[in-house]
């Protein structure tokens, strides 16, 4: 503060300042309200609208520790203040203290029944507990006191998405659009949630002013749904890097780490939401398990819900110590980290749900990764590498990519050697499937299937006669719309078979009835490639431009299937007409594939551990030298 300023403030009544305070604050002039609020604290140091509002001041710059000091100190000498209980419960939330929330909003409410804000607090809190009714009935009551509220309509939507319920994700996306159609990031909600319930009407339009936006820098959709929806590399850098500065910029609270000293060990950190019976832990457990434990120290930093079932159990039992940071903030996570002096910090969630990409913008460790959960750039300065291989970005992609490429020599995707599979005989009979006649089949989720790759199914099934699609039913609702697309086209709805969710042993069993998996694009099969492959089933793909478009393409070249990767969509159709037609070269690349799986590199997760750890080597000598990270190019 100026002297001249010191000498104006001396001569202020204290309505004065606080008015002035207040001005400043509003108008985002964070630094001279603190001044002005920190002055009156001088005067009347309990003031307890004062302590509030800095308080309030103090979570909007991410001071959050300190801001719960200031309002518990509010508490203390005014407990009937519903505004600061609600205050002190959203600062609980950002601190992950949902619970204890929870109980700041129903003393908020205690002292003032309509209080609309604090029950969309509340309804938050509950969505993340995963108590999907009691937040819809808290979401509601919000709304009836205050009919127009936006923010209210937005998180009841996401709270919807997030419980599988998009019919009615989209009803409250629809109602926030009436409020306030250039609100950010709806459009990019209600497309989302369109391509779960495969409602395609405004598609083409929809795309189209997504793309001129992200173009514009105006905020209108997640990096995340945006790979399924635009096969655009360089998009999707734009929307991640505006991204990331906007929601996850660089902290520069903590020191920067340069580098620890050399441990006896180098020190591994992995960090995600999925320690349980996820499709990450279905690729990666035996990762863990195979790690050199002479050479690394793995540390495992969990922050998803605590499911105890026997993936979380197998991989606890392959770490050296298995940490439950859910219910921390992201910067004690970050110092967590460095406490532990963990050399590289592997992030595998990115932008994905459940995410914390924030503990790494705080710096959790001297290097930061970007691996498997994330299929695209992270768009940050503080994300060192991000692990691929040569097909899925070739040289020519890397200006697309903020990240370091850690090029693996085989796929960058690790999978187990061994998977537990049901032994239950089945047919195809009790699956529902035709005995007689192909079986066209794709397990992934239907939010993946775009309208082109859908009108593209429909004229393979009219190509070849007495065939059907085997398609995962993860929502009727959007069976019913596929069958109703179809009929329109001319292919009969009954030649859409569902499969129902069962559990993943059971699901790989029945893979093999199926003769040909078609890939989706611009989203590929990721997982669901893997384990079709792994079952004897071919998959055939079209190869885009984009990671998540050529995920597919890189397993087909790690298991030696190079034909089943196609370059255009007619070339694509082609294929899968052909191969329908012709058993015998269908059967000639099965027993290919089937001859493969024994030796390739794909389900060699020891031969994926030394690579992997020969990555580590590399990064973490560059970094105790002091040099800057760069392209890592692994030999076979």
């Amino acid at each position: 503060m100026s002297s001249n300023e010191e000498k104006i403030q001396s001569g202020l009544t204290n309505e004065e300042l606080i008015n002035k305070a207040i001005t400043f604050h509003q108008a985002g002039n964070f630094e001279k309200a603190e001044l002005y609020y920190q002055q009156i604290l001088k005067n009347f140091p309990n003031h307890t609208m004062v302590l509030t509002n800095l308080a309030t001041l103090a979570l909007q710059v991410g001071k959050i520790e300190y801001g719960l000091e200031l309002i518990e100190k509010s508490l203390e000498i005014d407990s009937n203040q519903p505004g600061a209980l609600n205050s002190r419960g959203v600062m609980l939330q950002n601190l992950n203290l949902n619970e204890e929330a929870l109980v700041s909003f129903n003393n908020a409410i205690d002292q003032k029944p309509d209080y609309a804000e604090a029950y969309a607090n509340k309804a938050n809190s509950l969505s993340v507990l995963k108590k999907f009714e009691e937040a819809q009935e808290s979401y509601d009551l919000a709304i009836n006191f205050k009919p127009d509220y936006l923010k209210a309509y937005l998180n009841k939507g996401r709270s919807f998405k997030e419980n599988g319920q998009f019919e009615k994700a989209l009803f409250s996306f629809q109602k926030a659009k009436i409020l306030n159609p250039n609100i950010e990031l709806l459009s990019g909600e209600l497309l989302e949630t369109q391509m779960h319930l495969c409602i395609w009407e405004d598609f083409e339009e929809s795309l189209i002013d997504i793309r001129q936006k992200i173009n514009s820098r105006v905020k209108t959709i997640n990096p995340f749904p945006l790979l399924g929806l635009l096969d655009d590399p360089g998009l999707q850098r734009k929307c991640a890097k505006a991204h990331a500065s906007l929601y996850y910029p660089n902290s520069n609270v903590l020191p920067k780490i340069n580098s620890y000293k050399k441990h006896s060990k180098i020190r591994i950190g992995y960090f995600s939401a999925d320690f349980h019976n996820h499709a990450t832990m279905h690729l990666m457990a035996e990762l863990f398990e195979n790690h050199n434990k002479d050479k690394f120290e793995i540390i495992a930093f969990s922050f998803g819900p605590n499911k105890d079932d026997l993936w979380r159990e197998r991989v606890k039992l392959s770490f050296d110590e298995f940490l439950d940071v859910g219910m921390i903030s992201d910067q004690e996570v970050a110092l967590l980290s460095r406490e532990k002096e963990i050399d590289i910090a592997i992030d595998l969630k990115g932008f994905t749900h459940n995410s914390r990409p924030k503990i790494f913008a705080e710096g959790c460790a001297p290097i930061q990764v970007s691996y498997l959960g994330y299929p695209g750039t992270m768009g940050a300065e503080y994300i060192d590498y991000l692990l691929a291989d040569q097909i899925l970005i070739p040289k020519n992609k890397q200006k697309f990519y903020t990240e370091n490429i850690v090029y693996m020599p085989n796929s960058y995707q690790v999978n187990m050697s061994k998977r537990r599979i049901s032994k239950k005989n089945l047919s195809r009979t009790n699956l529902g499937l035709p005995i007689t006649g192909f079986v066209f089949c794709c397990f992934n989720n239907l939010n993946k299937i775009t309208p082109d790759t859908f009108a593209s199914w429909l004229r393979i099934l009219k190509a070849v006669d007495n065939s059907v699609l085997w398609l995962l039913e993860t929502n009727s609702d959007s069976i019913d719309r596929l069958k109703k697309v179809a009929n329109k086209s001319g292919v009969d709805q009954n030649r859409l078979i569902c499969a129902k969710h069962v559990p993943i042993e059971e699901h790989l069993n029945r893979i093999s009835q199926a003769d040909l998996f078609l890939d989706t694009q611009p989203y590929n099969a990721h997982t669901t490639c893997s384990d079709a492959l792994r079952m004897g089933l071919p998959v055939l793909t079209l190869i885009g431009k984009s990671f998540a478009s050529r995920v597919a393409a890189s397993l087909l070249s790690s298991i030696n299937l190079p034909e089943l990767i196609t370059t255009s969509q007619e070339e694509y159709e082609a294929l899968a007409i052909e191969l329908a037609k012709t058993p015998q070269r269908l059967n000639s690349i099965k027993a290919n594939l089937n001859a493969e799986i024994v030796s390739s590199s794909l389900f060699d997760s020891q031969l994926f551990a030394r690579q992997l750890e020969d990555a580590f080597f590399l990064m973490h000598e560059a970094n105790l030298n002091n040099s800057k990270p760069k392209n890592i190019y692994l030999a076979n």
